[in-house]
């Protein structure tokens, strides 16, 4: 997305949203993992909260039903990877905020996202259109992996 529309500024809203309430969700699931004892049942509630959630939800926008067919046993194994990275990113959010706060935490992750992405565009990993990386990308990135550095290092 190059230029700035209506529906372009909607859509980078959309996504600013989608980011602010991960902090909540990394909070909640800290002090939830607290109460039940482990944080692997903190995980497991809080995914069967999010199937409660989404299945309403298919049917309010009348999503039509999956195509389950053979076809899908012959796909890359890494289609279900998505699931296995969900809850090993939930999982690690809630151990570890609470033991390096959630600034660190997320400037982190925002870090590790940064580089993972621009590695899928350039290289065109995982069945997505390759985007060689232009340098001015490379240096946004580098100036957000050393603006982690500052936030690891100035803590008290």
């Amino acid at each position: 997305m190059s230029t700035l529309s209506i529906s372009g500024i909607l859509l980078i809203s959309m996504a600013l949203f989608a980011g602010a309430v991960v902090p909540i969700q990394a909070a909640s699931n800290a002090i939830l993992a607290r109460h039940l004892g482990h944080p692997l049942w903190a995980s497991a509630i809080s995914l069967l909260v999010s199937i409660i959630v989404l299945i309403p939800l298919l049917f309010i926008f009348k999503v039509p039903k999956p195509n389950f067919t053979l076809e899908l046993l012959s796909q890359p194994i890494w289609i279900w990877f998505g699931g296995i990275a969900g809850m090993l990113y939930l999982t690690s959010a809630l151990i570890l905020v609470p033991k390096i706060g959630s600034t660190t935490f997320f400037v982190m992750v925002i870090a590790g996202q940064l580089m993972i992405s621009a590695l899928i565009e350039q290289f065109g990993w995982f069945g997505m259109p390759q985007n060689p990386i232009p340098v001015s990308k490379i240096l946004g990135i580098a100036f957000v992996i050393v603006g982690v550095l500052f936030v690891q290092f100035s803590r008290k």
